[in-house]
């Protein structure tokens, strides 16, 4: 066990090691006396209003005020303030010689300067300019909570401040015991801080943590709390990869000018070679933007043979901008170029922080994109053009579609029109994708190639052995929707609600001949216009009880829908109608489909039960119970398009299945619901959800529990049963335990999990987590499950490092920030 703690103090030494070495972003400069912090504060004295303006002229309060005329001294003594050029000096004992311009303060002293940095000091000599002087016993405190102590400091030219035997530190004091050493703090045998270059310089400094020495650098140097923008070099960076080897790197920050800035971060990796990295950044009067690109040639591009980066030179460019047009619009774009899709994963570029804080994932894919975006009152516009590039092993960049453009507007009229409210909305979505993506839903299918066999009989879909998920070719949509709805309450409390709206489709498709596809849709050129006119009516009646200790409400609902079939249903591409859900929150739902690529049609009730009972002591209970009959028509859920959407979603027959919620929060502390679907003719459970959760004072705690009928149609030929449960406790003011698994009922197992303890205040971070996750490994055909352990370590004002080391899966590394 000592040789346990043994290493790890080593090992933890040398990441404070590295994170100390760089340019240093401070907030401020502060310490206390040679041995550490002390907090023995000067007596309160009787504050004094602090002249607003004092044209030169020194202003002093005392007990005693005396005049040396022969020597041209003043001498105040008890309780003395003085305001002289901005600054508010308090001590026991304050001498002005008017013949050398010395002030010198004695005992208790405290000075205040205009930019309220406060210094504790037992004596000070300084001019009456403050250009030249020394202060002995001296602490500063300053208001971004930062704090420097020396046993002594002298002041030259009025530009250097010299502090001997210096201790900073951005920790509080203990509020139990002052005395007490703060949880960490740097000392140096000097601490230099040049004001015209505002920089500090640390020389022979050591690290301390509650007292106790953990790391020493002979130097280093830091900008001042008042910059926020140096030239200089930045936090090293070392990681790990079994693709390049160990890879260091130490960035430099070059502030070109106010408005924009340059960081080079060359990394040298053992594998291969010299990888260089830079990014230019510009702020203008209306927006930013920045670039970023890289560049290696690798030294051994057969360490990637027969993967995606098996070449000599590998390299790529990311942009990013965003820019105001006015208080209402904002354009802006995002892009990615690489050598190879890989490149990213390849050399950890991609890294960002999930959930849990930790960089433990990758990113999936790159976004390019050129959007303009526009908000008004009651309206909204969007347009986009989007790529995706997939960096994942199982993306087909050929399969993935080319958005050329998707545009949304939105309005609500702020008139009413025959008294109700009219809205409407447009949306033109026009994509492209070079090759069919294919989704083999059943064993068979998967095995035998159904899905591109060209001459397969249309019939071996049913049941659906295959979905067509991507279709090829370029696929227009244009569709514009007007709404109104108008609400009565009758004097019985009966509230009517009549709703009207008219939808219009004009499609554009023209889909390539490749094998498959046309045991899907038609190939070749389509130009259709669908259009869907609906007309409707909703009834609530509530019913209130109230009682001594709340209010309950009843409401029966019901909904009646008359609308024609859904025409060229399962015929045309279903590129953004693809996720289906019946549950009660879309019970009511005049249209249930997700996207726009489906309408739904025929006549259709909805209707159910909601009960809400608000007690008077807090807490408060919702049910809500019901159920969808298709009345005439066309189903248009129980039509099997290219995708089977609908199909397996408790809507395809007359009487679909029942859908119910409860959710009750007896207050603030606790939280349950429950969702259940249940078939309409047998009871069965075909989908059920319960959460819940408490959060007290000290600790929280979640879980959500999912039982999930099979569904062969859309390739989940088993029931799906699970629990994912997260939890925290607080076991001091500033300790964490955390951690979270995902439990598999079916395959009894727990296939994903994490767990971690953290010290977190206003001074210090430390997080250690350790996670498994599903990732890909050297662009394999199947995810693995990789561990990893993460430590992450974060000094105010000193910057934040990180270790991350993969145990088993994807490749190790350790990680800086």
């Amino acid at each position: 066990m000592r040789g346990g703690r043994r290493a790890m103090a080593v090992w933890l030494g040398q990441l404070l090691a590295i994170m100390l070495a760089g340019a240093i972003d401070l907030t401020a400069a502060t310490p206390a006396s040679a041995q550490g912090f002390t907090y023995n504060q000067p007596p309160v004295r009787p504050k004094t209003p602090r002249p607003a303006e004092n044209n030169g002229q020194m202003f002093v309060q005392a007990t005693e005020v005396n005049y040396d005329y022969n020597n041209s001294r003043v001498s105040a003594v008890g309780n003395v303030q003085m305001f002289y050029n901005g600054t508010n000096v308090e001590a026991d004992r304050i001498v002005y010689d008017q013949k050398t311009k010395r002030l010198q303060a004695e005992g208790n002293v405290r000075m205040t300067d205009a930019d309220g940095r406060i210094t504790y000091a037992n004596q000070i000599d300084l001019s009456d300019d403050y250009r030249d002087g020394f202060v002995d016993s001296l602490r500063v405190d300053t208001a971004d909570q930062t704090r420097i102590a020396a046993s002594r400091a002298d002041r030259t030219d009025g530009n250097y401040n010299v502090f001997q035997n210096g201790v900073y530190t951005a920790c509080a004091p203990c509020k139990d015991n002052p005395k007490k050493p703060p949880l960490w703090q740097v000392k140096g045998a000097r601490i230099i801080h040049n004001q015209t270059e505002k920089m500090l310089y640390f020389e022979n400094a050591q690290l301390e943590f509650f007292g106790v020495p953990l790391a020493y650098l002979p130097y280093f140097s830091t900008p001042d709390p008042t910059v926020k923008r140096k030239t200089g070099f930045l936090m090293p960076f070392y990681t790990t990869n079994t693709t390049f080897g160990s890879g260091f790197e130490t960035p430099f920050y070059w502030a070109l000018a106010p408005d924009y800035d340059l960081t080079l971060s060359p990394r040298y990796t053992t594998k291969q070679g010299l990888l260089m990295q830079g990014e230019f950044r510009q702020r203008l009067m209306d927006g930013a933007y920045q670039i970023r690109a890289y560049g290696i040639d690798q030294m051994s591009q057969s360490t990637f043979a027969g993967q995606p980066g098996d070449r000599a030179f590998r390299g790529g460019v990311e942009s990013k901008g965003q820019f105001a047009l006015n208080d209402k619009w904002v354009w802006g774009w995002d892009a990615v170029a690489l050598s190879d899709k890989a490149f990213f994963v390849d050399y950890r570029l991609s890294q960002y922080k999930d959930a849990w804080g930790s960089f433990l994932t990758q990113t999936t894919e790159g976004v390019s994109q050129l959007y303009l975006t526009g908000v008004g009152n009651r309206s909204y516009f969007d347009a986009r053009t989007i790529y995706y590039l997939g960096f994942a092993a199982a993306d087909i960049q050929a399969q993935i579609p080319v958005v050329h453009p998707v545009i949304d507007y939105s309005n609500v009229l702020d008139r009413s029109i025959l008294g109700g409210e009219f809205s409407y909305k447009t949306n033109l979505t026009s994509i492209s994708r070079q090759n069919a993506a294919f989704d083999p839903v059943t064993t068979i299918a998967n095995t035998s190639g159904l899905c591109l066999s060209a001459s397969a009989d249309p019939l071996a879909r049913m049941p659906a052995s295959c979905l067509l998920r991507g279709v090829p070719g370029t696929y227009s949509r244009l569709t514009a929707e007007a709404q109104w709805r108008r609400s009565f309450t009758d004097p019985y409390g009966q509230i009517w609600t009549p709703f009207a709206s008219l939808r219009a489709d004009a499609i554009d498709a023209s889909i390539s001949n490749q094998p498959g596809v046309s045991n899907f849709l038609p190939v070749g050129d389509t130009q259709t216009v669908r259009v869907m006119p609906t007309v409707g009516l909703e009834y609530r009646y509530p019913f209130i009880n109230v009682q001594p200790w709340g209010t309950t409400t009843i409401e029966p609902i019901a909904q009646v829908i008359v609308r024609p079939n859904e025409t060229y249903a399962g015929k045309l591409p279903n590129e953004d109608a693809q996720s289906m859900i019946f549950d009660a929150s879309n019970l009511f739902s005049v249209d249930k489909f997700s996207g726009y690529d489906r309408a739904e049609g025929g006549g259709r009730a909805n209707v159910g039960i909601q009960a809400t009972t608000q007690f008077d002591r807090g807490g408060a209970i919702n049910v809500l119970f019901g159920q969808s009959y298709q009345l005439f028509g066309m189903n248009s859920f129980a039509v099997r398009d290219l995708t089977n959407t609908g199909v397996d979603s408790g809507l395809t027959t007359p009487r679909s299945d029942y859908v119910g919620r409860v959710s009750y929060s007896p207050n603030s502390t606790y939280k349950f619901t429950t969702r259940v679907r249940l078939d309409q003719a047998t009871l069965d459970v075909n989908r059920f959800e319960a959460e819940a959760s408490a959060n007290f004072n000290r600790w929280s705690v979640s879980m959500i529990y999912g039982n999930y009928a099979a569904q062969p149609d859309l390739g989940f030929l088993t029931r799906r049963q699970g629990i994912l449960g997260t939890a925290s406790i607080k076991l001091a003011s500033n300790w964490v335990v955390s951690g979270g698994a995902r439990w598999d009922l079916e395959a009894s197992k727990i296939d994903q999990y994490i767990v971690g303890a953290g010290y977190v205040d206003d001074c210090f971070v430390l997080a250690l987590n350790y996670v498994t996750a599903y990732a890909y490994s050297n662009y394999a055909a199947a995810p693995t499950l990789s561990h990893s352990v993460m430590l992450q370590i974060g000094l105010r004002t000193l910057g934040m490092g990180a270790v991350q080391q993969t145990l088993t899966g994807a490749a190790s590394g350790a990680l800086g920030q």
